[in-house]
C-alpha cells in the first residue's frame, strides 16, 4: 500500500473527532451486517428443519437490499479513512495508523477507538500488540503532504 500521506502527531490528533465518527458509523453498520446475515442463517435453519417452507419473499430481498445497501456504508466509510490517508487496521476493534516519518523511517502513530488520544506507535512490521508510547522525538516528527 503506496503511503499518501504522513501526519504529524498534532495533525492526526486533529482528525480523531473525524475518524471517530466515521469509525463508529462503519462499526455500527458491520454489526448491522452481521444481525441481517443471522436472521437469513435463522431463516435457512428453519427451511432445513421443516423440509421446506413457504418463505417471505418480498421480507427477505428488503433484508437482502439493506445488507447490500450497509454493505456499501462500509465501503465507503474505510474509502474515506483512506483517502484522508489513514488506515484501519481492525474495524471490530476500531484500530487506525497514521503513517509518521521520524528521522527518515516511517512509523505508525497507533489510535483505537475509545482511547483519548494518540498515546502510542508501532513499526510498520508490527502491529497492535507492538504498540510503544510516544517519546519526544515521535511527538517533534512534521507531516508531509503527497500530491495526489
Amino acid at each position: 500500500m503506496e503511503m499518501k500521506k504522513s501526519f504529524s502527531l498534532s495533525e492526526a490528533q486533529s482528525l480523531l473527532p473525524v475518524m471517530e465518527s466515521l469509525l463508529r458509523n462503519a462499526v455500527a453498520a458491520k454489526q448491522r451486517i452481521e444481525e441481517i446475515e443471522d436472521e437469513f442463517k435463522k431463516i435457512n435453519y428453519q427451511i432445513f428443519l421443516r423440509g421446506g417452507m413457504q418463505v417471505g419473499i418480498v421480507e427477505l430481498a428488503r433484508m437482502r437490499a439493506e445488507s447490500d445497501k450497509t454493505i456499501q456504508r462500509v465501503k465507503d466509510t474505510l474509502a474515506e479513512i483512506d483517502a484522508i490517508g489513514a488506515q484501519v487496521k481492525d474495524l471490530d476493534q476500531g484500530l487506525i495508523d497514521f503513517p509518521c516519518i521520524v528521522e527518515g523511517r516511517t512509523i505508525l502513530l497507533c489510535w483505537k477507538l475509545g482511547e483519548q488520544g494518540i498515546t502510542h506507535w508501532h513499526g510498520t512490521g508490527e502491529g497492535f500488540a507492538g504498540r510503544k508510547p510516544i517519546n519526544e522525538r515521535i511527538a517533534r516528527a512534521k507531516g508531509t503532504r503527497k500530491a495526489n
